[in-house]
């Protein structure tokens, strides 16, 4: 019998196929997350910080922190900013931190078409003395010890909005790079034979298409479809969602991420500046073994005016 490592299912990543990057639920509320053409795009110095927890039943299931400051400068046609990263999944996890700039050109009046560029340093850290097996007399591995190694990353995008809508195309890791080789040996120790195996992690471009309208019911409501689109090889997935939002004051929302199940989540703005989100994402396909996910948001906006902030703009 093989050995299972209890979250084998998201760590082939190892095969260079599956995706990479850090799942959110509220990507809605922290564009820059994803798309660095969205630096400068709140009109205010913004800064953000998200955690996620995902597949909460399952020991060393991922778990994400990204803490990221955003600015325009004055003359608004550049935009600035800064990503913090730490991104864990079992014995893998991933420490980053990047620049950002953006060109923000403004089209007429309503639009404005911006083109971002984020560069940074990565460290991977492989521990494989975090891998548990199920039948820890069965087979061990050999040769095999905690592994650094850093490298340099970069990611582009274009971000358009309007009054009432907006859409965003970015890729992350346009370099690509080999971040991970290593051969060893399995031993039995029932029979006493040696199998050869190899893990390889290369960074693969992954692509993010987003689009969200925003349709104005009465000054106190409007409602918001979403979609985005993930793409990474022959992986893909996409989040379909439909938000509302309240008295200038609430975002609440439902959502379906495919080959997943439903989730909702909601953004509340605690003064004119402070914004506080969360999801809750249930997870109707095998949630009884791997469990919810969870994500907290907090946004400030340094510098920001009340109308702004609560127009169908503040994405």
């Amino acid at each position: 019998m093989k050995k299972y490592f209890i979250i084998l299912i998201v760590f082939t990543v190892f095969q260079g196929f599956s995706q990479q990057d850090s799942q959110y639920s509220l990507y809605q509320f922290n564009q820059f997350a994803i798309n660095p053409a969205y630096a400068g795009s709140r009109d205010a110095i913004a800064v953000v910080a998200d955690i996620r927890k995902q597949w909460g039943g399952v020991g060393g299931a991922p778990t994400t922190g990204v803490v990221s400051v955003h600015s325009p400068l004055k003359n608004k046609k550049l935009g600035v900013g800064l990503n913090v990263l730490s991104d864990k999944i079992g014995p893998k996890s991933v420490t980053g931190i990047y620049a950002n700039i953006a060109y923000i050109a403004k089209l007429n009046s309503n639009l404005k078409l911006s083109f971002g560029l984020r560069a940074g340093y990565s460290m991977y850290r492989f521990n494989y003395s975090l891998v548990n097996y199920r039948d820890q007399n069965e087979t061990i591995y050999t040769d095999l010890a905690t592994t650094n190694k850093g490298t340099l990353d970069m990611d582009a995008g274009l971000y358009l909005k309007g009054k009432t809508f907006f859409t965003g195309l970015s890729v992350t890791h346009l370099n690509g790079g080999s971040v991970y080789d290593k051969s060893f040996q399995a031993a039995n120790l029932t029979t006493g034979t040696l199998t050869d195996y190899s893990l390889s992690y290369d960074l693969k471009p992954h692509l993010f298409l987003v689009f969200s309208k925003s349709f104005v019911v009465n000054d106190n409501f409007l409602i918001n479809p979403s979609i985005m689109v993930k793409s990474v090889a022959q992986d893909r997935s996409s989040d379909l969602n439909l938000n509302f939002f309240f008295m200038k004051r609430v975002w609440a929302g439902v959502f379906v991420r495919k080959g997943f199940g439903f989730g909702a989540l909601f953004q509340v703005y605690a003064t004119d500046k402070l914004r506080v989100g969360y999801s809750y994402d249930a997870g109707t396909r095998d949630r009884r073994r791997l469990g919810a996910s969870h994500e907290i948001m907090l946004g400030y906006d340094f510098g920001s005016n009340k109308s702004k902030m609560v127009s169908p703009r503040f994405l």
